[in-house]
């Protein structure tokens, strides 16, 4: 069974700062991808960040030059480092990871879901 756990959401207001993170746990025997997804109150769900394995990163256009993604291997660990909150980057923000499991398939997995509420 894997799992993908995440933290670190909450409120913060416009102009501040949040860190999530994720630890992805269980039969894991690969990972291809690892990033952050979000979805907004009646909208769909939208790129925020993903890490390759050889360490590429890609950003949703709405983030760039704001959100910072890096993996910390020793802990095992996605970090996502927020910054100049905005109050359109309220929602709900989802681990995802692209890995092996124990089928030795490449699957998608995704978080529960944290929530992070900007607003003054």
């Amino acid at each position: 069974q894997v799992q993908l756990m995440e933290s670190g959401g909450g409120f913060v207001q416009p102009g501040g700062s949040l860190n999530l993170s994720c630890v992805p746990s269980g039969n894991i025997f690969g990972i291809n991808v690892v990033g952050w997804y979000r979805q907004a109150p009646g909208k769909g769900r939208e790129l925020v960040a993903t890490m390759s394995s050889n360490g590429h990163t890609n950003y949703g256009d709405s983030v760039k030059g704001r959100f910072t993604i890096s993996g910390d291997n020793a802990k095992n660990t996605v970090l996502l480092q927020m910054s100049s909150l905005k109050p359109e980057d309220t929602a709900n923000y989802y681990c995802y990871a692209n890995l092996r499991d124990y089928t030795s398939q490449w699957r998608d997995y995704w978080g529960q879901g944290t929530q992070v509420i900007v607003s003054s």
